[in-house]
């Protein structure tokens, strides 16, 4: 007996068409909805760091690392070249001015010594024999020119008695011109050795006066070559440390090679190492601070030296009031050094979000807590704490610091406890 099979509404194949259609219609509907900006992420308020607008004192400073030095160091270097003989004091002895520190031997120069002393001591007896040369020339013409004055005070005599002889007609005149002829002579002959002493008293002096700044000058050489070989000790120039020894006995050392150094006792210096981007910020009278020992103390940039080494260059800086008693030379301080004078600005704490916001934009939570909306804003300037808020934010406003590493899509964080 045939059965009457009824046929089904519903059949399987129209099922699934239909629900493929509402597959595509779902897909779409929430395409349309995450393009036009209603994308929403339930967060746990546990794994975010939710922080608060405030308006406050900002300074920008940057972060840097310095190293505590000697307020002065003096540099030891050979002022004469030769062999390490002899090492007085160890590395990190306390000095005195003028302490030795080590010998230097030098054969070459102590012999070059030796024949300028020798030369010196020609040259001063050369100049005592030819004083004493002198001398006696000159006793000898002080003999010759009182022989000449006995002579035509003698003459002068003979002279005026046959003068008055002659006028009287007691002698002839041959005689009477005998007797004036060798007056004459004698009269020229005075004056002749009067030159001649004069002269020769001029040729002495000349003669001895060079004699003596010959003398004078290599009496300078002798002391500089002294002094040279005095250098071959090398003794502390002021009171201080020792440091950065480096010489052993035996070793050869140039002329003008660094021995080591000495260290000024009783001050410090910082010496800070910044990024090349600062350059043309850096200048000399800006002030940094940091914290030792539970107290701040502030620095102030004294030198700067503009020359850059593997994209850094360095500053000098002296403390303002004291220094800490505990810090030691070499040690490493962290500094907060400020590029700008105190202002008042809207500060938002820094955190994770920059990184992928990039500063342009930010979650602000709602007054209720529940959500956070995406906002625009507009950073300044920043130190390692804090932005300066420009545009976008106001005075207690809430804002996500954190990570948005999972929400850079997102438009809205919905806020779950």
């Amino acid at each position: 007996m045939d059965r009457v099979i009824q046929k089904k509404k519903w059949p399987a194949k129209r099922i699934l068409t239909w629900a493929g259609i509402g597959g595509i219609v779902l897909l779409i509907s929430a395409t349309l909805l995450m393009g036009s900006g209603n994308s929403k992420l339930n967060v746990e308020t546990e794994r975010i760091t939710v922080s608060e607008i405030r308006k406050g004192a900002f300074t920008e400073f940057i972060p840097v690392n310095g190293i505590v030095l000697p307020q002065t160091t003096i540099y030891l270097d050979a002022a004469e070249g030769g062999r390490v003989e002899e090492i007085f004091v160890e590395d990190g002895a306390l000095m005195k001015k003028g302490d030795p520190i080590l010998k230097l031997m030098n054969t070459d120069l102590e012999l070059d010594l030796s024949n300028r002393e020798t030369a010196v001591f020609q040259v001063l007896t050369e100049m005592q024999n030819t004083s004493n040369l002198a001398h006696q020339h000159t006793i000898d013409q002080l003999n010759r020119m009182a022989d000449v004055d006995n002579a035509l005070a003698e003459a002068k005599r003979i002279y005026e008695v046959n003068k008055k002889l002659y006028a009287d007609g007691a002698i002839a005149q041959q005689e009477f011109k005998s007797t004036e002829n060798q007056y004459n002579f004698q009269v020229t002959r005075k004056k002749l050795s009067e030159r001649t002493l004069a002269q020769d008293s001029i040729t002495t002096r000349q003669q001895l006066s060079q004699m003596k700044e010959s003398y004078v000058r290599m009496q300078g050489a002798l002391e500089l070559m002294r002094r040279k070989v005095g250098d071959l000790i090398v003794r502390a120039p002021v009171d201080g440390q020792l440091t950065s020894m480096d010489a052993e006995v035996g070793q050869s050392k140039n002329k003008g090679e660094r021995l080591g150094q000495l260290d000024v006792v009783g001050g410090f210096k910082i010496r800070a190492d910044i990024d090349e981007h600062y350059i043309s910020r850096i200048y000399t009278g800006l002030k940094a601070e940091f914290t030792f020992a539970d107290s701040t103390y502030t620095l102030l940039i004294k030198k700067v030296y503009t020359q850059v080494s593997n994209g850094r260059f360095q500053v000098d800086m002296q403390f303002l009031g004291k220094a800490p008693k505990a810090i030691r030379r070499g040690q490493t301080l962290q500094l907060r050094l400020a590029l700008s004078d105190e202002t008042t600005a809207l500060l938002l704490p820094k955190g994770g979000f920059y990184q992928q916001t990039g500063g342009n934009w930010i979650f602000k939570v709602n007054e209720s807590g529940s959500s956070a909306y995406r906002t625009d804003i507009r950073l300044g300037r920043q130190n390692p704490d804090y932005y300066e808020v420009l545009e976008g934010l106001q005075p207690g406003d809430k804002v996500i610091t954190s990570n948005y590493e999972n929400y850079n899509d997102m438009q809205e964080l919905v806020l779950k406890k």
